[in-house]
């Protein structure tokens, strides 16, 4: 690892891409065990994360029905397409920190009356409300989606909670149903899941765990379970590796809780102050968001060990409904909107985790990845009517596959790179992740993320009782460790065929390039 980056150095200096020619990759040998399934990797891992945030709502999706932006009732056409094409399963609304100062009947009615609000937590941007629950809705269906709502705790009450959840879901002839059919929609929405509160240990309150599981026991009381209201009720979870939260809010609440919620950000260098730029970043940020992300697994063991206390059978699920990487915004851009590029390295981070999360189905259900379009690590950017789809995109759309499909076990150590903490220190990470599953088609899958910058791998496969004859796939890499893509103009980082596959005598051979993402299908 040393020796890579001090060639990578001397390369940058002399102003040449970040490529070295290396001797042939070094081989290393893995297991398949096609005879020994494991859990099923739920669709909801690939979900979503929507926030009225700077133009992740308002241009990233509504765009109004007068628009010359081609839509459908005001929700871009575009965006739906590509969203559609990465079948997205599920999308959290209306936040995040905005959504513990929402109040649900500013979005409703008809929009020349909705009051315009100052969104205080970013930007201080107005808040048209042009944009609430029926739109809302209408995005979930276009999409084919499903919806995840976040419920304001922080500064509102069980009563407007509840009032809003029976607006929505209520069958009967009650008033909240009769005005949610004057405003356009007869039969009831379908509201799946539901998270009461959104860090409520910073700016969803400043609680403390004990008392944050006392609210949420109040609000819990009033949510009404049942067959009008069946959705997965969703505990505001911890910061990273605070477990203490984790461990007291479970042990007092657990019963009245389906799934707890957990926040974890990629910085490269684990500094809010300063997080490190998306783009022309230098060669050590690299290594170092790769170590920041590697600490996704350990997080989610402490988290998942914290439940096992109080939960042994595992009955609520951890939704890590806030993830992703988290740079410094892009230079003139309003600070409040979050607005960043994305890079090939985004695409790897977001694969890396994905392999991740499918070790933990035990526990892990569903994933939110912070945001969908133009705040953070997006699927899509947009510049008005102009949109591009990023290297995190293509990386879900690589991943499609592996939604709902069984784990398969597959055994390999990959060597270790390192990459700096917080503090400046190196620290070992695995350089590479795989992930193997049977889909729904019923092929068999494999993943592999490769955070290596300037060397492959070729990785030797024994697929023990798989009886397979041909492997092809889709690779997402580039030259540049930076390769992004800009809005209005042509792509240049996308999928291409993966061409590093072969089997013989039962053995799967998987050349799989430096800095890449590579998904091949058996057959």
């Amino acid at each position: 690892m040393l020796k890579s980056l001090t060639a990578l150095a001397l390369t940058a200096a002399v102003g040449c891409s970040v490529t070295a020619a290396f001797a042939a990759p070094a081989k290393i040998d893995a297991t398949l065990k096609p005879d020994q399934p494991g859990l099923e990797i739920p669709r909801h891992i690939y979900g979503q994360f929507s926030e009225h945030l700077g133009l992740g709502v308002y241009e990233g999706i509504w765009v109004g029905k007068d628009s010359p932006i081609p839509n459908t009732r005001g929700i871009r056409n575009d965006v739906v397409a590509a969203l559609k094409a990465i079948k997205m399963p599920n999308v959290r609304w209306p936040g995040g920190c905005f959504a513990d100062e929402y109040h649900w009947r500013d979005g409703i009615g008809d929009p020349a009356k909705r009051p315009v609000r100052k969104n205080n937590w970013w930007g201080g941007t107005p808040e048209t409300n042009q944009f609430g629950t029926h739109e809302f809705f209408d995005f979930v269906e276009q999409t084919g989606s499903e919806a995840y709502l976040a419920v304001n705790v922080g500064s509102s009450n069980p009563t407007e909670m509840r009032e809003w959840i029976e607006y929505m879901t209520s069958p009967g002839e009650d008033d909240l149903a009769k005005e949610r059919r004057a405003n356009g929609r007869d039969k009831p929405f379908k509201v799946p899941f539901i998270g009461i509160g959104n860090e409520s240990w910073g700016c969803g309150g400043e609680m403390r765990p004990e008392y944050y599981a006392d609210v949420y026991r109040r609000f819990s009381a009033f949510f009404h379970k049942g067959a009008d209201n069946p959705a997965v009720r969703v505990a505001s979870g911890s910061n990273a590796d605070d477990v203490n939260w984790t461990d007291v809010v479970v042990g007092s609440a657990g019963k009245r809780m389906d799934a707890i919620s957990l926040h974890y950000y990629t910085l490269p260098t684990a500094n809010w102050s300063k997080k490190g730029p998306a783009t022309n970043f230098p060669v050590d940020q690299w290594y170092s968001t790769f170590y920041q992300t590697s600490r996704m697994d350990k997080i989610i063991s402490d988290h998942t060990a914290a439940m096992d206390k109080h939960d042994p059978k595992k009955r609520i699920a951890l939704y890590v409904d806030e993830w992703g990487t988290w740079y410094d915004v892009e230079p003139g851009t309003n600070p409040g909107h979050l607005y960043q590029q994305n890079t090939l390295r985004d695409g790897i981070v977001a694969a890396y985790n994905f392999n991740i999360f499918h070790r933990h189905t035990d526990r892990v259900k569903m994933t939110n990845i912070a945001q969908t379009i133009n705040v953070l690590q997006a699927m899509i950017l947009t510049d008005k009517e102009k949109m591009a789809l990023t290297p995190t995109y293509y990386a879900y759309k690589m991943y499609v596959p592996f939604q709902d499909a069984t784990v398969i076990p597959l055994d390999v150590t990959a060597p270790n790179l390192q990459g700096k903490d917080g503090k400046g220190v190196l620290q070992d990470y695995p350089a590479f992740n795989v992930t193997a599953a049977k889909a729904k088609d019923g092929k068999t899958y494999i993943g592999v993320a490769n955070t290596n910058l300037t060397e492959g791998y070729v990785l030797n496969v024994n697929l023990g009782t798989l009886k397979a004859k041909s492997v092809s796939g889709d690779v997402l890499t580039s030259d540049k460790m930076d390769a992004h893509n800009v809005p209005g103009q042509p792509e240049v980082i996308s999928l291409a065929p993966f061409k590093g596959g072969k089997i013989k005598n039962g053995t799967l051979e998987l050349t799989i390039p430096a800095k890449s993402v590579v998904v091949v299908k058996l057959d």
